[in-house]
């Protein structure tokens, strides 16, 4: 890891909160900067730092150095009918999803195209994070968080960008994906 990105007070003088683009491409989805802004007017303190971009929880795990907290993998899901799902667990849990899907009631699941991935939550494979739900105004996506990972007191996920990694208080992301119109739906991805 190398340089500490601007605190949230300093992303909110230095970025715009509203990422509204061209009306004949339809909205940006937000950025890093814009991220750092909406949780500093929600005042929710994290912590950001930068690294050589990474796309797998092993790559992330090699670079991270020492981060205190739980990491996660985080897998954009749907169904046969569009319904999406994205389910945040911890880095190192095998995730059955057919045992998944039973346990929320959604039918059999596949993991999401790249093209629905960022049409949905406007980033890209390996970039993936409950961050994310900023650009999913429409609420299609519904977060599952794994109760497991909110064991730990401080989460680290990717702040739209898998070149960085942002820590954040469970309690805070739980405020910010609220603030964001979801409900996340919290499993024990270890009950029978």
């Amino acid at each position: 890891m190398t340089d500490a990105v601007p605190s949230p007070a300093d992303a909110a003088a230095d970025a715009s909160a509203d990422p509204s683009a061209d009306p004949s491409t339809g909205p940006a989805h937000h950025t890093p900067d814009s991220l750092m802004a909406r949780l500093a007017e929600l005042d929710i303190p994290v912590s950001t730092v930068t690294h050589p971009p990474v796309f797998t929880v092993e790559e992330a795990k090699s670079l991270r150095g020492i981060l205190p907290g739980g990491h996660s993998k985080n897998l954009f899901l749907r169904n046969k009918k569009g319904k999406q799902w994205l389910l945040v667990c911890e880095e190192d849990r095998a995730v059955d999803l057919k045992a998944f899907s039973d346990r929320i009631g959604s039918g059999r699941l596949s993991f999401g195209s790249a093209d629905r991935l960022m049409a949905a939550l406007g980033v890209i494979p390996g970039a993936v994070t409950p961050f994310a739900l900023i650009n999913d105004t429409a609420g299609a996506v519904q977060p599952v968080l794994d109760a497991g990972l909110l064991a730990h007191e401080v989460l680290n996920f990717h702040p739209l960008n898998n070149g960085m990694t942002t820590a954040i208080g469970r309690d805070g992301l739980l405020r910010f994906i609220e603030a964001c119109g979801h409900t996340p739906q919290i499993v024990d991805l270890d009950a029978p």
